[in-house]
């Protein structure tokens, strides 16, 4: 079996293998999108396959939507063809549930697949977003994806190059998303929705700050007519609406691999350059994706599926929620002592006595007495269902390596926003424990020597290289003080969301950071000491 459009007339085959084929008109879905396409969506990654993808396709499977989505990949454009077009855009959704079951079925919602790199595609992207019925473009393209200037307020490159040059050959990815609203203006200022479904605080917004800058540069340097920077500030006719997507989904396991294999599948050949990915994708049961409802041009009855459509301020109340308190700041946790102490997987770091309390303790102790809730879920239960079914998932293949990745990305929103909300609420954040021993421990993990001494590599960081220098001449065993090497970083809001220092931390993580080195198993004698006061 072979993820093919020829391959899945042969029905017997899978129907043996319990995989579940997809029961809609394939060949009438992607006519009707490329007649009248309304969804196109950025990003081609494993969330967007196992999961948007497949709330499309029971929308598909019940008659409700009548059209797919049309894919855009951005900076690989080889996975088009090594991937999607090998498979006619076609995925293998498997998901392992906690109970040891395993679901399999054929996601085929995806009508074509583009890359945004080649002219050609662009052109015809073009087309797609002239067209009235367009009503979304969604994105999954990562947190960094969304940043114009480094870490030092310098605009990178690429985006200076975009302002400069305006919007007739943009090299970076959002100024490219810029110059096809450009086109939707142009074909009469049609309306649409952006919907970010990324993982950064108030996604929506971000998505708007960026577009909003391209737009203005060139309407500055005479590039673009006049109203088009209005158009993309309308919020009645540009929608820039705020979502929370959650479901882990790890990259290809090779355990699951086998395991098709077995049952005949033989699609499994891995595609790596940034990250690992393949016709299938495993990922675990629990997902959530909740969406602010601003479509100024309709949107898909995806609430017929599960998803949430709610106003802004709850989407930003379960946002805060999801990324700063109940998830988010727990895997951190478990990825970086999981790095130090030699875990591969994060479902083995739940059967440690002493991560287990780190991750209860930074959930319910520091996190949930300022969490705000949202009404939609219950912030408790949800932690719950984190720390005693998600996380523990033992058929769940997710390693600490690949949540580390782009860390000092996500360390201001995971624990910087509890550190303000501590502020903001009148309590003291000084009173914090565990927290700031998991800010210790990314710069202790930042050393690149786990808990017994041997030398390991960093995951991807775009902030690795000049943080490595910072810590340059810092080995295992030596003694402190710490201060002066540890100030410029700790005091750095950028890093942590705030200056650690203002709020009356910045002595305590040097405390623990000097602790976790004193010598080979510091960290996890460390962490016991620490967890048990908790």
């Amino acid at each position: 079996m072979r993820l093919t459009n020829k391959d899945l007339s042969q029905k017997t085959a899978w129907e043996k293998a319990a995989i579940a084929l997809p029961k809609f008109d394939r060949q009438a879905m992607i006519s009707a999108t490329l007649e009248t396409p309304e969804w196109v969506h950025f990003g081609g990654g494993n969330i967007f396959r196992v999961f948007p993808a497949a709330l499309q396709q029971s929308l598909l499977e019940q008659g409700i939507e009548k059209t797919g989505i049309i894919m855009v990949a951005g900076r690989d454009g080889a996975i088009i063809d090594k991937l999607f077009k090998r498979c006619d855009n076609l995925t293998l959704g498997v998901t392992l549930k906690a109970d040891g079951s395993i679901e399999k079925k054929v996601i085929a919602s995806i009508a074509k697949a583009l890359w945004m790199g080649n002219q050609e595609d662009f052109e015809e992207l073009k087309a797609i977003f002239s067209a009235p019925s367009l009503k979304m473009a969604s994105l999954t393209v990562t947190e960094k994806a969304y940043n114009l200037k480094n870490p030092d307020g310098e605009l990178f490159a690429d985006v200076a190059a975009d302002f400069e040059t305006g919007p007739a050959k943009p090299a970076h990815y959002l100024a490219k998303i810029t110059a096809l609203l450009l086109e939707r203006f142009r074909s009469g200022r049609l309306p649409l929705a952006l919907v970010s479904m990324d993982n950064c605080s108030r996604n929506g917004d971000v998505l708007f700050a960026a577009v909003e800058s391209f737009a203005l540069k060139w309407t500055e340097g005479g590039f673009v007519e006049k109203g088009f920077l209005d158009y993309v500030r309308n919020r009645n006719v540009l929608g820039f609406p705020l979502s929370m997507i959650d479901k882990i989904t790890p990259g290809p396991d090779k355990g699951v691999q086998e395991l098709l294999e077995k049952d005949g599948f033989s699609d499994t050949e891995f595609y790596t350059k940034s990250t690992p990915t393949a016709p299938f994708v495993n990922a675990e049961e629990s997902q959530y994706l909740v969406v602010e409802d601003c479509f100024p041009n309709g949107r898909p009855a995806l609430e017929k599926t599960g998803v949430y459509f709610t106003d802004r301020e709850t989407v930003d109340r379960v946002e805060k929620m999801k990324v700063g308190t109940c998830l988010n700041p727990l895997h951190t946790a478990l990825a970086i002592f999981g790095c130090l102490l030699g875990y591969t997987r994060i479902s083995d770091e739940m059967k440690n006595p002493e991560l287990v309390k780190l991750v209860e303790g930074i959930g319910y102790r520091e996190g949930l007495p300022v969490v705000i809730d949202p009404g939609i879920i219950n912030p408790k239960e949800f932690i719950d269902q984190v720390i005693n079914v998600r996380l523990p998932n033992p058929f769940l293949p997710d390693a600490p390596q690949r949540i580390a990745t782009d860390s000092s990305l996500k360390i201001p929103i995971r624990f910087g926003e509890t550190i303000l909300s501590y502020k903001k609420q009148g309590k003291d954040p000084a009173s914090l424990v565990l927290i700031p021993l998991v800010l210790a421990a990314w710069l202790r993990y930042l050393l690149g020597i786990d808990d017994e001494g041997n030398s390991f590599q960093p995951s991807p960081d775009p902030q690795y290289e000049s943080l490595k220098s910072a810590l340059s001449g810092i080995s295992l065993g030596q003694k402190g003080p710490f201060h002066e090497k540890l100030h410029p970083i700790l005091s750095k809001p950028v890093l942590f969301g705030v200056n650690l220092y203002d709020a009356g931390l910045g002595e305590k993580v040097e405390q623990f950071f000097e602790e976790l080195l004193c010598g080979p198993g510091a960290v996890a004698g460390t962490l016991r000491k620490y967890t048990g006061k908790s």
